[in-house]
């Protein structure tokens, strides 16, 4: 599988938005999109001349990064967008938004959503009852995320009420902190997703 491996932070500077990639480190005096907030390289401050396909393109990658999903991933996320009733911008972001590593990240049990698939692969969770190893796992409503008792005092976990507390909990989850437990009371709306995206954009792109 491909894998990025340099400076995380660049991702951030080069999209001019924080991504939240690093986790809590994106809300020290640590990020370096707060003490460099411009795109990285030798030409980083200077000013550009940006095209309508420069705009679609980096929207589309913003977003690609966002979820931590590949190229390949996210053409087949859109692909199914288009297909299914409905806005196709709205259909794209909602199922970015229930994959389970997303979940897992927004109900606060990981720092990031990267910290979320790590978690997930290592087993650490169970989906209604059954353990799940599979990132972009899509949940439906009523499905029940919950960390077994023998696995809650992973250290990553211990966070999990200031995550919440710091992020603030959508309202299509509901979480019962003392069990470890997760519920999705619905599917996410498109009004639930606040990260700053315009999804017009990546359809335009899409389309062409």
């Amino acid at each position: 599988m491909a894998k990025y491996n340099d400076s995380k932070c660049r991702l951030c500077r080069r999209e001019g938005v924080k991504l939240m990639i690093k986790g809590d480190r994106c809300h020290t005096e640590k990020c370096a999109f707060d003490r460099r907030p411009y795109a990285p390289g030798q030409h980083g401050r200077a000013r550009k001349k940006v095209s309508d396909y420069a705009l679609q393109l980096r929207e589309k990658q913003k977003v690609r990064r966002i979820y931590g999903v590949l190229e390949r991933q996210f053409h087949t996320y859109f692909t199914k967008a288009d297909s299914a009733k409905g806005i196709t911008g709205h259909n794209l972001l909602i199922s970015l938004e229930r994959r389970l590593d997303n979940v897992v990240y927004r109900l606060g049990f990981a720092s990031s959503r990267q910290q979320a698939r790590q978690l997930v692969r290592h087993g650490l969770f169970t989906l209604n009852g059954r353990k799940v190893n599979i990132p972009s796992i899509l949940v439906r409503s009523g499905d029940v995320l919950e960390v077994p008792e023998k696995k809650r005092k992973t250290e990553a976990l211990a966070h999990a009420p200031q995550a919440i507390a710091r992020r603030g909990l959508p309202g299509w989850l509901e979480i019962d902190g003392p069990a470890f437990r997760g519920t999705v009371k619905a599917l996410p709306q498109r009004d639930d997703i606040q990260t700053p995206i315009n999804e017009d954009l990546i359809v335009e792109l899409y389309s062409k």
